[in-house]
């Protein structure tokens, strides 16, 4: 009995280890027959999608062939568009009327309001209606301009709050006036307008807020150009105190003098700090030349980067390639019809 006891319990492990085998063989079945259903499934939607296509080949050739036609005719019939690009950098916040503006001119251009477009742009009447719209973007920058301007937007926030935000989430949440450099991109039906338009774009920067910014650098550069000066004048006065004492020990005998038993004693010179006087002067007057180069190379309202050119470049997009496009679209609707037919036939045969 005892000896039957081994022969038992092996029999036992291997079927155990038959039965483990066949239920990952039924898994893994499962698995495959799964993921082949998909397949098959993916298969068959791709054929009963194409089917109308290889069914109705001959009309939806047709159909985009006079399309296509249809298109190149519209395309050829449509006026060129030319465009051209201006660079500007504005100054004393004047950025935000010179966006305010650009809205401004394209809304008198869709309300067809051309009076107001002449008198803007010094324009007769066939030029102005020759203006399609304005646009404005951010000009060019490299990834130190994004830089810079990451860290002064960080040194004017609180330090605590400047430390949730990153450098990506900073440039992804700018907005156009987080520039110094704007483009202003002009579209019209003439070549050779482009010119025309800056002198009246020149005059967009001007508003009482720059206006007012504007004196108010130029009196807080006076006040400080005065004490300057002051200070300037103060360390010139010391300085020739300083020259006027040197010179006087100079003059008495050296320094130095000899009494009657024959003992020789030396004046001790006067310490002056003619050096540190001299290292201040010319501290000041540094800090006096950035305050005339501050105002000098500010003192406008904007500077002109980059003028619009002579005549302007043909303005190309894909959509005004109606030769492309319309077969396209002929295609897409096409599809999308019989898709629907199949759908309504599907509909009215389904019984619940």
């Amino acid at each position: 009995m005892s000896k039957n006891l081994p022969e038992q319990n092996k029999n036992t492990e291997e079927v155990d280890v038959l039965v483990l085998f066949d239920y990952f063989g039924k898994s893994i079945n499962k698995v495959f027959n799964f993921f082949l259903s998909i397949f098959k499934g993916i298969f068959s939607f791709f054929i009963y999608a194409l089917k109308p296509l290889v069914r109705n080949f001959k009309l939806i050739a047709i159909i985009m062939l006079v399309s296509a036609i249809l298109g190149y005719v519209l395309q050829r019939t449509q006026r060129e568009v030319y465009t051209s690009q201006m660079l500007v950098k504005p100054y004393f916040d004047s950025k935000y009327q010179l966006v305010t503006n650009i809205k401004y001119y394209n809304a008198l251009i869709n309300e067809k309001d051309y009076h107001q477009i002449e008198e803007i742009f010094n324009l007769n009447e066939e030029e102005a209606k020759q203006i399609i719209s304005f646009g404005i973007n951010a000009g060019p920058e490299n990834e130190n301009d994004k830089i810079v301007q990451y860290d002064s937007f960080l040194r004017s926030i609180d330090s605590t709050r400047a430390q949730n935000i990153s450098f990506e989430e900073f440039v992804e949440n700018r907005s156009i006036y987080s520039g110094d450099v704007f483009e202003i991109e002009v579209f019209s039906y003439k070549k050779d307008i482009f010119r025309s338009l800056e002198e009246g774009l020149n005059n967009t920067f001007t508003n009482t807020y720059s206006v007012k910014k504007m004196q108010k650098r130029d009196s807080l550069i006076s006040i400080e150009r005065n004490r300057i000066l002051s200070s300037i004048r103060q360390v010139d006065s010391l300085q020739k105190v300083y020259i006027n004492v040197m010179a006087e020990e100079t003059s008495s005998n050296q320094g130095s003098y000899t009494t009657k038993d024959g003992m020789t004693f030396i004046q001790e010179r006067t310490k002056t700090r003619e050096y540190d006087l001299l290292k201040e002067s010319m501290q000041l007057r540094e800090a006096l030349g950035e305050l005339d180069a501050q105002k000098v190379e500010e003192d406008v309202y904007f500077d002109t980067l980059s003028s619009f050119q002579d005549t302007g470049a043909k303005y190309t997009s894909i959509w005004s390639k109606y030769l492309i496009i319309f077969p396209l679209a002929s295609f897409v609707l096409l599809c999308l019809g019989f898709l629907f037919r199949n759908i309504i036939r599907f509909i009215s045969r389904y019984e619940a």
